[in-house]
């Protein structure tokens, strides 16, 4: 069973926030990269998550933001200034939190879901809130994920269906949603919808062109109604799992930038004393470990 990920470096933590049916484990290419250039991660289980059907069946969305809240709590009690960052229906929690803690120092938010609307979803996917509604509905519905899984690299998408074919949930979550979750995924997105007029933390958005689960506009919509300051990168190698897919490593980088350009410089200079190497292209940062950049002569 997967457990929570925690990476211990510099007291500048970052949140990971997994994606409905997801594990830990799809964020922490991006969390790996992350404690090298010197911030702490934590990527917690949702609850419900990296167990059997009915585990999850068992839990909900307002479960889901219980759990993020008190490990942000924890996170901020043990003197962390705390970072955010969220997939999918994790970037709705995101802005969520954000709302209610408005000293979190910034998020990060990664393809976000308001509506599936992507290039392999159902053209007729846009009846579903309606249909969630609908009791008989929502209790047999089950939404089935098919190729490419979110995943744009031929590799790597044939590797995640082996572990997805072995019915390991805990190494690549579930591909069948059963429509009541769908419902809390639905629900998560109008309450982020709701909040962030006024939600003012700094926001970085970042979304693939092709998104086959979710479409562009969806970030595109956040980009418009956001209350805080937003930046936006458009990828245009992957599909909807930016944190695996193939430009995994630009996803970290550009959250890393943007994340530091939060901090003060007493702040940066913590982080990088932590760290093993360079945000790449970050002018004017310390050598990792604290050693200062040497002035030329």
């Amino acid at each position: 069973m997967t457990t929570a990920i925690f990476h211990r470096g510099s007291r500048i933590a970052v949140l990971l926030i997994h994606g409905l049916t997801g594990t830990p484990k799809e964020m922490d290419s991006v969390g790996m990269r992350l404690h090298r250039y010197g911030f702490t991660v934590s990527i917690p289980v949702l609850p419900g998550h990296c167990s059997d059907m009915k585990a999850l069946l068992q839990s909900d969305r307002r479960d889901w933001l219980r759990a993020i809240a008190a490990e942000y709590q924890r996170l901020a009690r043990e003197g962390y200034q705390v970072f955010a960052g969220g997939l999918s229906a994790g970037a709705s929690m995101g802005i969520i939190l954000a709302h209610h803690f408005p000293e979190i120092r910034g998020l990060a938010l990664y393809a976000i879901t308001l509506k599936c609307n992507g290039w392999a979803v159902s053209r007729f996917s846009f009846m579903l809130p309606l249909l969630l509604k609908i009791p008989l509905f929502r209790n047999r519905y089950h939404f089935q994920e098919a190729p490419p899984y979110g995943i744009k690299n031929a590799q790597l998408r044939e590797r995640i269906e082996m572990k997805l074919q072995s019915g390991d949930s805990s190494a690549a979550g579930h591909t069948n949603t059963p429509g009541i979750m769908l419902r809390e995924v639905l629900r998560l997105a109008g309450e982020a919808k709701q909040v962030m007029p006024t939600t003012r933390v700094p926001a970085l958005l970042i979304h693939a062109r092709e998104d086959d689960v979710t479409d562009i506009s969806n970030s595109r919509y956040v980009e418009r109604h956001y209350g805080g300051k937003t930046a936006f990168i458009q990828l245009e190698e992957s599909y909807h799992l930016v944190t695996i897919d193939q430009e995994r490593q630009q996803v970290a980088e550009a959250t890393a930038r943007f994340f530091y350009h939060q901090l003060d410089d007493g702040e940066r200079r913590a982080l990088t004393a932590s760290a093993r190497k360079k945000i790449p292209g970050v002018e004017g940062q310390d050598e990792p470990g604290g050693l200062r950049k040497k002035s030329p002569a």
